[in-house]
């Protein structure tokens, strides 16, 4: 029994520190986070609170990587600081409110699309490094405000993948360098899942044992094994975090196929 327990916690200690590894280097860390909750036995909606709150501290420590590029944009973090706040807690509302039955279901669909978010992230920020390189044309302050605000919708709703429509959205400031982009990113990501963890705290969501051993996994992985996950190289990160979201995605299809024909 003690061995059993060790071993989850360890399972759950690596899984964290890979997903702030993984969200220092690429984003994309609750495809890792969630699936390995529901492997645990957490019930979908609390594996969702617990990873939203156990991977904060992990975005905050990585945030103050970025604070010399997150200074430099103080007129665009007036800007989407808001517009995240309000759309997280909205997301984080929404999740509150839907029934567990419904999440169980949605949860194979949540995943599989963070999953394609993540195999497209290359291409998308391809694009975008070309259009912080050109770093022309106007801003459109009104559109990326209520683009982040529903990209904050659904980070508080279920988040994975959030971070690279963000980039997506960051897109449109042309802000002339993709590090000011990624501090962005990290720091308003930072405010989505901290106003949704607040909620989820107060509703009585969050599986606390969990998520300590999370939060600690999460700060080590952003500061100690980021650098592993460097050496590791980019493509073979990225090909050990979409094998896992297509796994999961397949084992909460059958889960569900097989809850709906017992008797």
């Amino acid at each position: 029994m003690h061995a059993a327990l060790i071993l989850k916690a360890l399972a759950l200690l690596v899984a964290s520190a890979m997903a702030g590894a993984i969200n220092a280097v690429a984003g994309g860390g609750t495809l890792l986070t969630f699936p390995t909750l529901i492997w645990l036995g957490l019930p979908a909606i609390a594996a969702n609170a617990t990873s939203t709150v156990g991977l904060v501290p992990g975005a905050m420590s990585g945030t103050w990587g970025y604070r010399r590029e997150v200074k430099q944009s103080k007129e665009w973090l007036l800007l989407l600081a808001p517009s995240s706040l309000l759309g997280g807690l909205a997301g984080g509302l929404l999740l509150v409110e839907t029934p567990p039955a419904i999440f169980d279901r949605l949860a194979p669909l949540l995943v599989l699309a963070a999953t394609v978010l993540f195999i497209l992230q290359e291409p998308i920020s391809r694009r975008l490094r070309r259009g912080a390189e050109a770093g022309s044309g106007r801003p459109h302050r009104l559109l990326v405000a209520g683009c982040q605000f529903f990209i904050a919708l659904y980070g508080g709703y279920f988040g994975a993948g959030m971070g690279i429509l963000m980039l997506a959205a960051l897109g449109l400031l042309h802000l002339g360098d993709i590090h000011r982009m990624n501090g962005l990113k990290t720091l308003t990501g930072g405010l989505i899942n901290t106003v949704a963890s607040v909620l989820f705290i107060v509703k009585g969501m969050v599986t606390w044992p969990v998520a300590l051993t999370m939060a600690v996994g999460s700060v080590l992985g952003g500061y100690f094994a980021a650098d592993a996950a460097r050496k590791l190289g980019q493509r073979t990160v990225r090909s050990i975090v979409i094998g896992v979201g297509l796994t999961a995605t397949v084992v909460l299809a059958v889960q569900r196929l097989l809850a709906g024909v017992a008797p």
